[in-house]
């Protein structure tokens, strides 16, 4: 399809900040358009980069380029519009109808001209008096129009000279001394000026009407983009999270994507409402524009006045600056449909769980506490399973393994390869912390308990706080407290995972990890928090 034949309005190619045709269009990084010297000057004003549009913040100020499609699609509308508009002034002119010359007999010419003195229209030839003679060349000439009798009063046969704004009628100079005479009354002149200024005015305010309008319905087709791209968002989302359940939810995601759909017909049936009665006003508002324009190029003072009062009148046109479109809300649309599900898929997911847990019991390893590790305050039984926290400190050598300044022991079994898998039992106790940790990890001062530094651990604070200690920390919400905890490594795959073993539940894993050397159990009984605490970590056999 040719340039020339595609539809293009005035609409597409105007700049939302200054309101008309862009100059220079310059493309933001979220993809709207504005004119170059706008956009900058919006920004230079502002403290944070925002689109005037869809109000996305850029944390540095985008580098802007000229959008060379826009530009040239501007240059071309420019082009056509000129055109449209000489040919619409042609039309215009040829439209107009002839008055004939009031003189001429027999065939009568074109009149040039009226005279409002004399109430008569000229030619060309029979004009040429007023044009020379000093008497005539006085008299006030006009566009030829017809009818000129109406231009005099009827009740004292003069010309209509004056305007009485007290009555916003036209008199003749014998109406101010009788029944205007105490009325305010200015030359017809004075008056026609006025009321043409007001008129340019009317069209300023219509025009700002129309392109309020045009933006209103920018912002309600922009809603219905959002709408759309969350309802997109939404319905992936339901199709990844039922497409797993397989063929046992396969009504429950038909029932999701036309509620989804309902949503958005709803929100797109509403926005099509709008826009119906938005351009249903614009139509009546460019039908009074164009009645405004005409009359206001209109240099007939009596016809102007005459019909100007039948177009002061706004149309009647709905205030629309409250009025939007919501996207429609999808939160919380998965988790319903779900949720009618849970009772159903909880006792297949603990299968689930329950199988993959005796999957990794198999790579179970008979873990002992080493006590060349453990903090002097803490506490290991005779079989080295069973570690708490001591209120007096033990007098033992500071060798490089043990720990001193915080209570950690480690177990003597490592990890370089392979699979393990081990069991500890945190009942009763209201502080712990559990997990894996490298050889090379820092003993003697501050850690840090994140992967990044050699650690990968959850840990329970205050009796109900658990947390996965990653390198941003992820707290857990647990349906129950666990009584027993499983850790399971898998060096190759980069994986450590936590379970409750009695719930044979997932508490949280840490995956994509680079293990390069050996890795220990490691295990913090806290302190006892004024006995609270005081229960052991006691390393459970495990029971396939």
């Amino acid at each position: 399809m040719s340039a020339a034949s595609c539809r293009r309005s005035e609409d597409q190619f105007r700049c939302s900040i200054c309101l008309d045709v862009f100059t220079d269009p310059v493309s933001t990084p979220c993809g709207h358009n504005f004119c170059k010297d706008c956009i900058n000057e919006h920004w230079n004003s502002n403290v944070q980069y925002l689109c005037p549009m869809c109000k996305e913040t850029f944390y540095t100020r985008p580098k802007l380029h000229i959008n060379t499609f826009i530009s040239e699609m501007v240059s071309q509308f420019r082009q056509e519009a000129q055109q449209k508009a000489s040919s619409s002034s042609s039309e215009q002119q040829a439209a107009k109808p002839e008055v004939p010359c009031d003189v001429c007999t027999g065939t009568k010419l074109k009149a040039l001209k009226s005279c409002l003195v004399c109430l008569t229209s000229y030619c060309k030839t029979h004009l040429e008096p007023h044009l020379t003679m000093s008497g005539l060349k006085r008299h006030q000439l006009m566009d030829p129009v017809e009818n000129l009798e109406d231009r005099m009063c009827m009740k004292h046969d003069k010309p209509l000279e004056l305007f009485c704004k007290t009555d916003q009628t036209c008199v003749c100079t014998l109406c101010t001394y009788s029944n205007h005479k105490t009325h305010d009354v200015v030359p017809l002149k004075e008056e026609y000026e006025g009321k043409k200024a007001e008129l340019g005015k009317t069209e300023a305010e219509i025009q700002e009407m129309i392109q309020k309008r045009r933006l209103k319905i920018e912002e309600i087709k922009h809603s219905v983009d959002l709408s759309k791209e969350a309802a997109d968002r939404e319905k992936a989302e339901g199709v990844q999270v039922f497409t797993a359940l397989k063929e046992s939810v396969e009504r429950s995601l038909n029932e999701f994507i036309e509620t989804i759909k309902e949503k958005q017909r709803t929100t797109e049936k509403q926005a099509e409402d709008f826009i119906k009665e938005l351009e249903q006003e614009i139509s009546e508002l460019k039908k009074r524009s164009s009645e405004v324009v005409k009359l206001s190029h209109s240099e007939d003072h009596l016809h102007l006045l005459q019909n100007f009062l039948s177009l002061k009148a706004a149309p009647p046109t709905k205030d629309w600056t409250e009025v939007s479109v919501r996207p429609s809300s999808y939160e919380g649309t998965v988790v319903k449909a779900v949720a009618q599900l849970e009772e159903m898929l909880s006792k297949q997911m603990k299968k689930l769980f329950e199988a993959e847990l005796k999957r990794v019991q198999q790579y179970a390893v008979d873990v002992t506490l080493d006590p060349d590790t453990a903090h002097p305050n803490l506490i290991l039984s005779a079989d080295e399973k069973q570690v708490n926290y001591g209120d007096v400190k033990k007098n033992l050598p500071d060798n490089p393994e043990r720990f001193t300044r915080y209570a950690i022991v480690l177990g003597k079994q490592s990890l370089s390869s392979g699979r393990f898998y081990f069991e500890v039992q945190v009942k009763e106790k209201t502080l712990w912390t559990l997990g894996v940790a490298r050889e090379s990890i820092d003993r003697k001062g501050d850690i840090t308990l994140s992967p990044q530094d050699g650690f990968w651990t959850i840990i329970l604070r205050n009796g109900n706080k658990y947390s996965a200690c990653n390198n941003y920390p992820a707290y857990l919400s647990l349906k129950s407290p666990p009584q027993k905890v499983g850790v399971f490594v898998d060096y190759e795959e980069g994986l450590v995972s936590f379970y409750d073993v009695d719930a044979a539940a997932l508490i949280y894993s840490f995956t994509g990890c680079s293990f390069t050397e050996k890795l220990y159990p490691f295990f913090s009984p806290e302190p006892n928090d004024d006995g609270k605490n005081s229960a052991p970590l006691i390393i459970c056999p495990v029971n396939q």
